[in-house]
């Protein structure tokens, strides 16, 4: 039995009861022709145009703009024209851009995320949450992108790898699709994923241990101490420094990754955006079982006051997430402790 195509999946979904079920299908199939065309560019490496002309300049909220991240932006807004799309928000605009206010649905995109990535050839991808409108489009473009994140209708992303694939959700599981050469499509080849609800790995950036808060290091020193600390088990560290291959890893095999505030200027929130990072991917990630956190609280839930606002983001294996947020929260989780890691250990002294 040959495996569902996206462009199937997408029909099924069009002809449910879901809230403006037909034009997110739409959208999302016109995202995946995009996500193929600018697989085929990012293949091409230095080789290409879009790498060799390119000249790093700064995006509205002061992070480096590589001249790829300009060519996505551009493409996807462009693809977003002829679908059902009243807004546009992304990374690399200051303010949402209008494209067609009777439409019902607002986009918000990073529109290739990891970029850092991208001369070490790592893994990199684009990020998208589909809402929907809310308020006048024209008067008001912001509301729409300011609902919680449990209002979205639809959140995913490529990551163009090894292979060119789609996590998507559209609130009904989390399902992976691959691109087939041989199909010439996305054909599915997870279906209703789940996150293991434990995990012996987890993933930070060590570099910024010095700066991190004490329940952090706590539970980043404990997970260290292996089967003589408090944890009593071995774990695993890792860091891509690209957000869709961490997640992609933690959908396939669990794990947690851990992008917490610290004391840096301009940390004290996090570094990622919630409209389109932190929300859709904690969407994904709920829906295939797991848990995603600002530390204490949940991600989906947060009401943002701004289109570029910055969370903490702690996501993955659904009893890690809830171990590191009683680190956050319960004085007892770093209290009781052995006396060999309570008061040092490998970044706590």
């Amino acid at each position: 039995m040959e495996p569902q195509t996206l462009e199937s999946y997408l029909k099924d979904h069009a002809a449910g009861d879901m809230p403006n079920a037909k034009e997110v299908a739409e959208t999302v199939e016109a995202l995946s022709r995009g996500a193929i065309e600018m697989r085929d560019i990012i293949n091409q490496g230095v080789l290409g145009s879009a790498f060799a002309t390119a000249q790093e300049t700064e995006n509205p909220d002061g992070d480096v703009q590589k001249g790829l991240d300009v060519l996505a932006d551009d493409a996807f807004l462009n693809i977003v024209r002829k679908v059902p799309v009243a807004l546009y928000a992304s990374e690399e605009l200051d303010h949402p851009v209008l494209v067609n206010e009777k439409a019902p649905l607002g986009l918000a995109i990073d529109p290739l995320d990891g970029s850092s990535n991208i001369d070490a050839n790592v893994s990199i991808g684009t990020i998208f949450a589909i809402m929907p409108v809310k308020d006048d489009p024209a008067e008001h473009p912001a509301a729409t992108f300011l609902q919680p994140g449990t209002e979205q209708l639809g959140a995913g992303f490529f990551i163009y790898g090894p292979q060119l694939a789609l996590a998507l959700t559209l609130g009904t599981g989390t399902n992976v699709f691959v691109y087939s050469n041989r199909h010439q499509a996305f054909v599915r080849a997870y279906e209703g994923l789940e996150v293991p609800h434990h995990t012996h790995e987890f993933a930070i950036n060590a570099s910024n241990f010095q700066h991190w808060e004490a329940p952090v290091r706590a539970y980043v020193d404990d997970c260290l101490a292996g089967l003589d600390g408090p944890r009593e088990k071995k774990f695993n560290m890792r860091w891509v420094a690209s957000l869709v291959a961490e997640c992609y890893r933690i959908m396939m095999r669990g794990g947690v990754f851990l992008y917490p505030g610290d004391q840096r200027k301009g940390y004290a929130h996090g570094r990622l955006r919630i409209v389109y990072e932190a929300n859709p991917i904690a969407f994904l990630i709920e829906q295939a079982g797991g848990a995603a956190i600002d530390s204490v609280g949940r991600i989906l839930e947060i009401h943002p006051h701004n289109i570029h606002q910055r969370v903490p983001l702690i996501f993955g294996s659904r009893d890690e997430v809830r171990q590191i947020q009683r680190y956050h929260t319960e004085e007892s989780a770093m209290a009781h402790r052995s006396p060999l890691f309570g008061k040092r250990g490998l970044f706590r002294v």
